[in-house]
């Protein structure tokens, strides 16, 4: 994949990244609605493909990595590329507003959309990204983040743009992680909560030493507590940096790195801060909006929408212009994340719209009951979700990962939870499981969690 990035683009082509964990249908449908024509495979995927490719309408050849020798329907692709000659091709001619990625979101209400982003928003996202992540040559990025995941993130262009050493994982392990950071001198690596929440617990149970190189972690997805900002901080001595981003914006539009004028706070104060999503990227226009389009107050309480003008954003949904049409609106793409603006403009997600709980009409923050509970020593995971209430309509329930060691009860967690919040907001109901389901990048899929206390009623209540 990340040889794709360069040899696809080299060719003139549109790269459409694949999410590896879909299922066959899922890359019937993506393949055939983006018009695919070629299509590359790992040796261990391609068996997700043998039962559509009679399906497929316009793809012409399959490439599989890995593999040795053509297979009848498919290629080898190291045979395939010994057969070209190593000298460059000719630059094809392209517009930069030509559309350069085709990336499919996750589709978890309907079939997924492809965001078409154009060489110049990659382009112009690499030199702000860049900027604010403060790559240079001297270092060395680990991809644990998922390249198929927008982009990497965009990373595959800006840590070669600045000549950086970037080492490749096949599989998210944490011992196979700390050994790389040893053995490579990593200095930077981009990563969901998730992912990093089983960096600290192997370090935890396994003996860490610190690194002699200094190590940052860009972090994004679920907005994390500040008291696992102060783990990684303190127990690893990583520095902890949180972007916020989407697909559709190429993906990352703000920061929450400590700002000169900000170096007089307390430590504490410093880890609040850093768990926002912070203030906009360089080239980006990041509002907070009220039902009527207007700025909310910076008070830290009055809850809007997030919205975004950048040059980064979306040409559009590939051959869907209803539903661009109904995201892109007076120039802005309207995220349906909910945040608040603190009194120096820093913004804070307060949920997505659809995980925003409503009981007995008052609006409730799934993300502020989960900060809560990350408080509590026996908590590793937890994600907080909507279930039917006869009376409120909705209340909020805690499902939790135990950490190894310790023991909880139900009751003990409500109990704490409502010592640190508005009564109204603690869960009403506790459930334990052994693991929570996660996309291939590690954010926690709440829409499958809701399903299991739905699925008899007729929708989702938000």
């Amino acid at each position: 994949m990340f040889e794709g990035f360069y040899g696809v683009f080299q060719v003139g082509a549109i790269i459409v990244p694949l999410n590896t964990r879909l299922i066959p249908s899922d890359y019937e449908y993506i393949l055939n609605h983006s018009e695919t024509k070629v299509l590359f495979v790992d040796h261990e995927l391609v068996g997700h493909i043998e039962p559509i490719r009679e399906n497929l309408k316009t793809v012409e050849k399959i490439i599989v990595h890995g593999q040795k020798g053509d297979m009848g329907w498919t290629v080898s692709y190291e045979e395939w590329l010994a057969r070209f000659e190593k000298a460059p091709v000719e630059r094809p001619k392209l517009d930069e507003n030509d559309i350069a990625t085709l990336l499919y979101t996750s589709g978890t209400t309907g079939k997924p959309k492809g965001v078409m982003l154009s060489h110049r928003s990659n382009y112009l996202h690499a030199l702000t990204t860049m900027h604010h992540l403060r790559v240079s040559d001297r270092d060395t990025l680990l991809h644990i983040l998922p390249m198929f995941h927008v982009n990497g993130w965009g990373s595959p262009f800006y840590y070669t743009a600045n000549g950086a050493t970037q080492v490749c994982l096949r599989k998210v392990r944490p011992e196979e992680i700390f050994r790389k950071i040893d053995t490579y001198k990593v200095t930077v690596m981009h990563m969901a909560p998730t992912v990093l929440n089983s960096l600290l617990q192997y370090a935890e149970s396994s003996g860490f030493t610190k690194q002699e190189q200094d190590i940052r972690i860009v972090i994004a997805g679920s907005a994390p507590p500040p008291a696992f900002v102060k783990r990684v901080e303190e127990e690893l001595e990583w520095e902890f940096i949180q972007v916020y981003g989407m697909t559709e914006a190429a993906p990352l539009i703000t920061t929450s790195i400590i700002r000169n004028t900000q170096n007089d706070l307390s430590k504490e104060e410093k880890y609040r801060l850093k768990a926002k999503a912070g203030y906009e990227f360089i080239g980006a226009e990041v509002r907070v909006v009220n039902e009527f389009g207007e700025d909310v107050t910076k008070d830290g309480k009055e809850i809007g929408e997030v919205i975004v003008r950048s040059n980064t954003v979306m040409e559009g949904y590939l051959n869907n212009k209803e539903g661009t049409d109904e995201v892109i609106r007076n120039g802005f793409y309207h995220t349906g994340d909910l945040a608040i603006v603190d009194a120096e403009g820093n913004i804070e997600i307060a949920d997505r719209k659809k995980d925003i709980i409503i009981s007995g009409g008052e609006n409730i923050s799934s993300i502020e009951v989960e900060s809560a509970l990350y408080d509590h020593p026996a908590v590793l995971e937890v994600a907080v979700i909507s279930i039917p209430h006869k009376k409120w309509g909705e209340t909020p329930q805690a499902i939790v990962v135990k950490r190894e060691g310790y023991d909880v009860t139900e009751e003990e967690l409500i109990a704490f939870s409502r010592s640190r919040l508005a009564h109204f907001k603690a869960p009403t109901k506790v459930v334990f499981k052994d693991e929570l389901p996660k996309t291939a990048s590690g954010k926690i899929q709440k829409v499958h969690l809701r399903k299991e206390y739905w699925h008899e009623t007729e929708k989702f209540i938000n």
